[in-house]
């Protein structure tokens, strides 16, 4: 009997990490791995890594370690953003044997040689400029829904931010391969699929190498909304200056596209926004969420905001404060400014001491919790078709709304990756909101 090596993988950051582990498993089992969880022991732990902020940098360590205490003999791999920007600081940790950038992450395998451990970790990273080429990727088998992967790359200059740098260039997936990649998840029973890249809104550069535009984001979604067995369709982070009324409204009318938007504004200060570098000014942004609110009255609007920014004075900090305040949003993601390394912003002067930026992080993570309460509230009485989960949570089952309310009932497994019409009674003491069911099964 062949002794089968076992592998593991561990997610840091975003959802198109999710996509593209999950991707970078499927390599694995076609060679004939087994994959087991990131708990157990396993012969090969990879570790796609995230460089968005300096928290995610630093559990890079800790995850290693966890991976040691399960096989300290493991063969130990770092891949993804942190992997393309610090290959060396990364293959220097103890425990790491192979540092794989941006287009090797993909061939992985091809590197793994005899499993041999190394004294210092073994670098295969590619010039950046190197990664014009695309990958398609999606996640499927781990969550109720799936992550779709349908651009990566970026062509834009942000200030603070290392993705150009991690990922190269933006391009698409071709039309066809999204579309084909939606029917496979669909064939898998899976009801929902989020859209995910690093610019979605700039879908169709590069679909077919060229730098214009075959198809435009519009387009894509319009092409999804008539694809066979997916219930529900949800758009990832898209830029506000990318996010077209035509696309808002077309949602407004789709068969499967879920009223939920997650679009960046990074600061309610056009003095910020211009440091930053953003392709927008906060107008535009107050526009976008007053048309989605008029066409889809119970859209949920998620917003990130970075806080404590180079230059960020208190007065421009309470500009942010009081045009979120003022916004029709349901929830944010609250990110503290880090500086990194080979961006134009930690150049900048006037520097935001730490302390400063916990107290407005606070400040902000305080209004989230206020906006997301009042959402919730409004959707009190309402009916709603539920997606649930597939965990047992102290007794309960955890779904959401189409527009992203999270709900629980009592634990039931019959419920797990069905869709059930519901109505929306109160939000318990934990922040989530109970339901009644008003019908049988939508879906199984």
């Amino acid at each position: 009997m062949i002794d089968r090596k076992k592998v593991a993988f561990y997610t840091l950051g975003c959802k198109l990490n999710f996509s593209e582990t999950a991707t970078i498993a499927r390599s694995f089992e076609d060679e004939g791995f087994d994959r087991v969880d990131f708990s157990e022991f396993a012969d090969i732990y990879v570790i796609n890594t995230c460089s968005v902020t300096e928290n995610a940098d630093k559990r890079f360590k800790t995850i290693v370690k966890q991976a040691q205490r399960s096989n300290s003999e493991a063969f130990m791999v770092a891949v993804g953003c942190y992997a393309q920007l610090q290959p060396e600081e990364l293959a220097a940790v103890n425990g790491v044997d192979l540092v794989l950038g941006a287009t090797e992450k993909f061939k992985i395998t091809d590197y793994l040689n005899e499993l041999t451990k190394n004294d210092t970790g073994a670098i295969h990273s590619c010039e950046i400029a190197d990664a014009d080429f695309y990958v398609s990727s999606y996640s499927i088998g781990d969550r109720t829904r799936a992550f779709l992967k349908v651009q990566d790359g970026c062509d834009y200059k942000c200030t603070y931010c290392t993705i150009p740098l991690a990922r190269g260039i933006s391009r698409s997936d071709t039309l066809q391969n999204v579309l084909d990649n939606a029917k496979k998840i669909a064939d898998q029973g899976i009801k929902e699929i989020v859209l995910t890249g690093v610019n979605i809104g700039d879908y169709g550069k590069g679909e077919f190498g060229n730098k214009t535009h075959e198809h435009t984001f519009l387009d894509l979604v319009k092409a999804l909304d008539a694809v066979q067995g997916i219930h529900r369709f949800r758009i990832s982070s898209i830029e506000p200056n990318l996010l077209k009324d035509e696309t808002i409204d077309f949602v407004a009318q789709s068969n499967s596209f879920v009223p939920h938007f997650h679009i960046p504004l990074q600061s309610g200060s056009n003095v910020m926004l211009k440091a930053m570098r953003r392709r927008y000014m906060k107008e535009l942004y107050k526009n976008r969420v007053e048309h989605i609110k008029n066409v889809l009255p119970n859209a949920c609007i998620g917003v990130d905001v970075i806080v404590g920014f180079p230059g960020e004075t208190d007065e421009l900090f309470l500009q942010t404060y009081n045009f979120l305040n003022a916004l029709e949003i349901s929830y944010l993601h609250v990110f503290t400014y880090s500086e990194r390394p080979n961006t134009h912003a930690a150049t900048l002067p006037n520097e935001v001491p730490k302390s400063v930026r916990s107290k407005r992080s606070k400040m902000l993570r305080g209004l989230s919790a206020k906006k997301r309460r009042a959402f919730y509230e409004s959707q009190i009485d309402t009916r709603h078709t539920v997606l649930f989960e597939g965990e047992n949570k102290e007794g309960y089952i955890h779904g959401f709304t189409e527009n992203y309310v999270k709900v629980k009932t009592p634990w039931d497994p019959a419920l797990v990756n069905t869709l059930r019409k519901t109505t929306l009674t109160e939000i318990d003491s934990d922040g989530l909101v109970k339901i009644k069911f008003v019908s049988n099964l939508v879906s199984n």
